[in-house]
């Protein structure tokens, strides 16, 4: 296996007003998933159920700004046929496991494409990966654009993943496919928990409670329902990881270095042919 090793590549050159973008649509992200938690008890965002569509709205506006934002300032075509190919396999992969028992063969693929090609690429192939799937498996709804979202955060944090060769390397890997896929899984939870459960069950979202109270209520809401789907998610995600990573990664590498990400692309003027008499 090609070891992580000399200077980083990056498919995806993020520039300031890309990154600011990036961080913008995670902010906006953490409040669509995480706002029942600070609204009042008197607000009507409260008790309505149209929040959540709302937010499904808002959302895939941000992503296609910072999708854009992106391709204006570094992405090439070089990049794009990259994007293209890792995101075409992750959709035709996605319906292998579709969710059953936890099963996800996506996410691994995220994983490697973020930690080869860098965070800038991770959250775009995430977001795209998880398009194309749901038009594949006819899985367009009002979740789709937290799934998106969630799985652009997957392959994000697989680009800032420290420095590692060898089976260090596959180990830091392996770890992170296991955490972010149980965080895939919470942060899912979380975007239709509060209207789900109704208002009087023991495991309901209680509008004005203390933030405390809430969490454990949902805590306790995961484990109950969704963990043992969670938990396969990441034990596929640790599986793959470690059987594919030294080809994968092997071949993503040597693909980087033969498209020359890095380097500048320059025109150069070519004398006209002379005219035969």
């Amino acid at each position: 296996m090609s070891a992580d090793r000399g200077p980083r590549l990056r498919a995806i050159e993020l520039r300031p007003r890309s990154t600011a973008a990036v961080a913008l649509v995670s902010v906006a992200g953490l409040v669509a998933f995480g706002w029942p938690l600070f609204v009042s008890p008197e607000s009507g965002l409260a008790h309505g159920g149209d929040a959540p569509l709302v937010f499904a709205l808002v959302l895939p506006l941000l992503l296609a700004v910072v999708l854009a934002e992106i391709a204006e300032g570094g992405l090439d075509v070089k990049a794009v046929a990259m994007l293209g190919v890792l995101s075409a396999v992750g959709a035709a992969l996605r319906p292998l496991g579709a969710g059953t028992a936890g099963l996800e063969t996506v996410f691994f693929l995220l994983v490697l494409g973020g930690r080869v090609f860098g965070p800038g690429f991770g959250f775009v192939q995430g977001a795209v990966t998880l398009f194309a799937s749901a038009l594949i498996t006819g899985g367009v709804g009002p979740w789709l654009p937290f799934q998106m979202l969630g799985a652009a955060w997957v392959g994000w944090g697989a680009g800032l993943l420290p420095r590692a060769s060898g089976r260090r390397e596959v180990a830091l890997l392996a770890g992170y496919g296991a955490l972010s896929g149980l965080a895939y899984g919470l942060l899912l939870n979380f975007s239709f928990w509060p209207f789900a459960t109704g208002g009087d069950g023991q495991l309901s979202f209680v509008p004005g409670a203390p933030v405390a109270e809430n969490l454990h209520t949902f805590l306790v809401f995961s484990v109950s329902t969704s963990l043992g789907w969670d938990l396969g998610r990441a034990l596929t995600n640790v599986v793959l990881i470690t059987v594919t990573a030294r080809p994968v990664l092997g071949a993503l590498r040597r693909a980087a270095r033969r498209a020359a990400f890095d380097a500048p692309v320059t025109f150069e003027d070519r004398p006209l042919a002379q005219s035969q008499p």
